[in-house]
């Protein structure tokens, strides 16, 4: 069966876990989840590179132990390493793991202090407020257990789209090499660019007489199959996540794609569209009466109703519709018009590579401009950079502008946003950057009035010319925060200052209905990767996504402008 990244980089997390269970010292910890990072952010799969010959200790932080790790994983699907440590580790304690605001350190603070195993004994404490006596937990804390504990049930299943996207295009090479298939696309949530998928839906053209069920039912990680027929097949690989499999003949493919990519909403609003020219739409084609007018492209179908193409990132039922109608859709931003990212990071602070590698790996992926903006001090998670640190980087930032051809360095910082607004440098300092970028890391949970104060207060300072990943949120594992964002919006664009849509993908944040209002309110954005590793670049492909989702087109993205309006553009966030 073959291996995707994420798989390889669940266990190395997995296993991180587990060590942090058992006291494991921190080093080997460290070593598994960058392990984990570095091939979860890996473009194509590391199983496909292997079996060309790649050796996996060639990447960045992956030495002899680790690589035949990998080279296990990828042989036999199974991680011995991992399967002692779960042997070793008490099965009830593993399950605290499950509960967002538990990581190996409280679990293992909670079993320490009060014996708790399992998510049973928890509730139990939970009931006696038990919780709150534990060193470095408290009350707001325990209430936050309590909720998720009531709601661990009802999380949703749905993957990162980063994480489906490995098991969609490996399924859509498999059928798409079916003798007798012309076209298979992955549609549904995947194709219109959603931050997380539940299924994946194919749609695949083919004449009559070819068994795609067959063939989808002989595919290596296949786990089970929910239905099987000659149009609609539905199976459930081993990842567990479900595939259902529509096929038409190609005169229908267009119609097919198109109903099964947009929205619930969006399919209806078009079907009430079509009645009231007396068509009829489904995933066959348009028909007037029995007769059918369109359905081989999609372009057909929306050109059958009076209406442009509309990009699937933009089939949500939010207006695409009446846009469409006014000739006014926007014409999206794509990543071919990035000039250039304004957030990464080395190995100076949490990074994996150097300067050099960082600037390279920039220029390969065909930036113009690079920003690096490693932390600073205060930042307790990394080895920040203090007022001394950063300066030496300034320097060296200098020397290698003067050497390298076919790219520029920026000097910057993502300094911590702290919880009374200021930022956690002195204004000496970063008034010796090209930029500044402003995150918050801390104080999470402030009340909606005193965290937009904080932002608002951020925003007033002369030298913030970016706002990093403004909610703060990690996809089903942290919230974002809670905050006025009309307010936060108006300030930065009265200051102005612009905000980040990071392109990580636990973070894509903003998300792309704040984005769409950041951009109304008339703040630029910046599509960043927050790079730490030399792979990362090609994450911006996933802040291109969720912009084109918040209708953004190039002009209200910053870093698509040439250097020379950028660097004019970023001497006016800088209020001096």
């Amino acid at each position: 069966m073959p291996v995707h990244n994420d798989e390889i980089a669940a266990a190395f997390d997995e296993i991180a876990d587990l060590l942090s269970l058992s006291g494991e010292n921190q080093f080997r910890i460290r070593a598994y989840r960058r392990a984990a990072q570095t091939v979860r952010a890996l473009p194509g799969e590391l199983a496909t590179r292997i079996a060309s010959g790649f050796d996996p200790d060639q990447l960045p932080g992956i030495g002899a132990d680790l690589a035949a790790k990998i080279r296990e994983f990828v042989a036999t699907g199974r991680c011995r390493a991992l399967e002692e440590l779960r042997r070793s580790i008490p099965r009830g304690l593993r399950e605290l793991l499950a509960l967002p605001d538990v990581g190996p350190q409280r679990a293992r603070a909670l079993y320490e202090s009060l014996g708790i195993h399992g998510l049973a004994d928890l509730r139990e404490a939970l009931a006696r407020h038990r919780i709150r006596r534990v060193p470095h937990f408290g009350a707001r804390l325990e209430e936050r257990l309590r909720k998720s504990l009531e709601t661990l049930g009802e999380r949703s299943h749905r993957v990162l789209w980063s994480v489906a996207d490995g098991y969609a295009q490996a399924l859509r090479r498999w059928l798409a090499a079916i003798p007798g298939v012309a076209q298979v696309e992955v549609a549904g949530s995947y194709r219109r660019g959603r931050e997380t998928v539940g299924d994946l839906d194919l749609v695949v053209a083919a004449p009559p007489g070819v068994d795609v069920d067959r063939a989808l039912r002989g595919y290596d990680e296949v786990a089970s199959v929910l239905a099987s027929g000659r149009t609609r097949s539905s199976v459930v690989l081993r990842s567990g996540l479900q595939v259902d499999v529509r096929v038409v003949p190609p005169a229908s493919y267009g119609a097919a794609l198109y109903y099964s990519t947009g929205s619930k909403a969006h399919n209806i609003h078009l079907r009430t569209l079509a009645v009231a020219k007396g068509l009829k739409v489904n995933e066959y084609g348009v028909y007037r009466g029995r007769t059918r007018i369109a359905g081989e492209t999609e372009e057909s179908v929306l050109a059958a109703v009076g209406l442009p193409y509309i990009e699937p990132e933009l089939r949500e039922d939010r207006g695409e519709f009446d846009a469409a109608a006014a000739g006014r859709l926007p014409t999206l931003v794509t990543r071919a018009q990035l000039r250039g990212d304004l957030h990464s990071h080395t190995r100076a602070t949490d990074g994996m590579a150097s300067l050099e590698e960082m600037v390279a790996a920039a220029r390969q992926a065909g930036l113009r401009y690079l920003a690096i903006t490693d932390h600073s001090k205060f930042l307790g998670a990394v080895h920040g950079l203090d007022a001394t640190g950063l300066s030496r980087q300034i320097d060296e930032i200098d020397s290698l502008n003067e050497r390298i051809r076919g790219i520029r360095v920026l000097k910057g910082v993502e300094v911590d946003v702290l919880e009374d607004g200021s930022l956690a440098l002195p204004d000496a300092v970063l008034a010796k950057l090209d930029l500044v970028v402003g995150a918050v890391h801390s104080q999470f949970d402030l009340p909606r009035k005193r965290q937009t104060e904080r932002l608002l207060r951020a925003l007033d300072h002369p030298y913030l010319s970016v706002l990093a990943h403004p909610t703060a949120r990690l996809i089903d594992q942290r919230p974002p925060i809670d905050c006025d964002w009309g307010r936060v919006f108006r300030r930065a664009a009265e200051r102005p200052c612009w905000m980040e849509l990071n392109a990580q993908p636990a973070r894509l944040d903003l998300d792309d209905v704040l984005a769409r209002e950041a951009a109304a309110s008339g703040v630029l954005l910046s599509i960043a990767s927050d790079a730490h590793r030399v792979e990362d670049f090609a994450l911006l492909e996933g802040g291109v996504r969720q912009a084109r989702r918040a209708w953004l087109s190039a002009s209200a993205i910053a870093n698509t402008r040439p250097l020379g309006e950028l660097r004019r553009l970023l001497r006016g966030t800088f209020l001096k």
